[in-house]
């Protein structure tokens, strides 16, 4: 399946890429502003767009650059 950078995800999709994190911690997260960048939908719901996801990701990574 092809990704497109600009494809949502929800809160459960991005849980289950970042290896299982819980609901609680993502939220948490959130809160310290430390969480991806999410869209609120008007329903309330979020969303995080992929390429905001794969940049936090590559923000954190560690070791030789």
């Amino acid at each position: 399946m092809t990704r497109s950078r600009n494809e949502l995800l929800t809160v459960r999709e991005v849980l289950d890429e970042l290896g299982g994190v819980s609901r609680r911690t993502f939220y948490r997260w959130r809160e310290l502003r430390i969480a991806p960048r999410c869209i609120r939908l008007p329903n309330g719901e979020l969303r995080v767009r992929r390429d905001a996801l794969d940049d936090w990701l590559k923000d954190r990574a560690e070791g030789a650059v």
